[in-house]
C-alpha cells in the first residue's frame, strides 16, 4: 500500500494543530531582590542625589528677613501678632497686582487661625520658615460680596471665637460675642456695596464652614500661592515685629 499521499495530507494537519495550540500558565515563581541587586552601592545612590539635596538645602536655608521675636498663634486672644501679620503681608503683596488686573482695590482679608502650621522663631527668618508656616499648596483668590454677605461673614467670626487672620476689617463685640461694631478700613459696612475679601481658595470652597463665600459677586483667582505671597514680602522687608492690636476685641464690660 502506498502510504506517501496519506502521509501528505496527515503532515500538514498535524503541524497546524501544533501551532494553534493555547499556551497554558501552570505555574509562577517569585523571590525578592534587594535594591543592592540592581545599584552598585548605598554610596553612589548618596553621591547621585547630593547635588539636588544640597541645592534645595541652600535655597530652603536663605536668609530673607529677621524676626524681632518668636511668634505663635496661641499667643493671643482675638488676633494674634502672627496671624496680623499673614493678613496684612497678603494684603500687601496681592493688592497691586488685583488693582492692576481689575482696576478695584481689595477692600479686607480673611484667613484661617487653622492655616498656620508653624511659629516664626526670633532671629533670621528663611525660605524654610515659610514653607513651615505653609506647608499647604492654597492660592488667594479674591471673592466679591455684598455688605449683607459681609455681615455673615462677621457673625461667623464672632460665633466661632477664634484668632482667624484678618486685614482691613475691625470687629468689637461685647460680653456675649454679639458685634458691637464692624468696619471696613475705618467705614461702616453697607448692605448692598460691593466689596472685594482676599482669601484662599480652601476657604473659598467652604473650608472651616466658611461658607459665607457662595454665593457671590464674582470671583478673581490670583494664581498666587500663600506660601509664594510670604517669600516674597519676606524678601521685600529687613525685619518683622508684628503685634496684636485692636482688629477683633471684646468689650467685656
Amino acid at each position: 500500500m502506498n502510504l506517501k499521499p496519506f502521509i501528505l495530507v496527515i503532515l500538514p494537519i498535524f503541524l497546524l494543530n501544533c501551532i494553534d495550540q493555547n499556551n497554558h500558565l501552570y505555574k509562577i515563581e517569585g523571590h525578592q531582590i534587594s535594591i543592592t541587586d540592581s545599584l552598585d552601592s548605598q554610596n553612589e545612590i548618596d553621591a547621585f542625589v547630593k547635588p539636588y539635596r544640597n541645592h534645595i538645602t541652600k535655597d530652603l536655608d536663605s536668609v530673607l528677613a529677621y524676626a524681632m521675636n518668636n511668634y505663635s498663634k496661641s499667643n493671643g486672644e482675638l488676633n494674634t501678632a502672627i496671624g496680623n501679620f499673614m493678613a496684612d503681608a497678603l494684603y500687601e503683596q496681592v493688592n497691586p497686582i488685583f488693582k492692576l488686573r481689575t482696576g478695584n482695590d481689595i477692600d479686607m482679608v480673611l484667613l484661617n487661625h487653622g492655616g498656620i502650621r508653624s511659629i516664626i522663631s526670633k532671629g533670621n527668618i528663611t525660605t524654610r520658615t515659610a514653607f513651615e508656616l505653609m506647608p499647604f499648596e492654597n492660592s488667594v483668590v479674591v471673592v466679591a460680596l455684598k455688605g449683607s454677605q459681609i455681615e455673615k461673614l462677621t457673625s461667623y467670626l464672632c460665633e466661632n471665637k477664634t484668632a482667624h487672620p484678618i486685614s482691613k476689617l475691625k470687629l468689637i463685640v461685647d460680653k456675649n460675642f454679639k458685634a458691637i461694631s464692624s468696619t471696613i478700613k475705618g467705614v461702616k459696612i453697607e448692605s448692598n456695596k460691593i466689596y472685594y475679601v482676599a482669601t484662599n481658595d480652601y476657604l473659598y470652597n467652604g473650608g472651616n464652614k466658611m461658607t459665607f463665600f457662595k454665593p457671590n459677586e464674582g470671583i478673581y483667582d490670583l494664581d498666587y500661592k500663600i506660601r509664594n505671597v510670604l517669600v516674597d514680602y519676606f524678601k521685600k522687608v529687613d525685619t518683622i515685629d508684628p503685634v496684636i492690636d485692636d482688629r477683633f476685641i471684646q468689650i467685656k464690660q
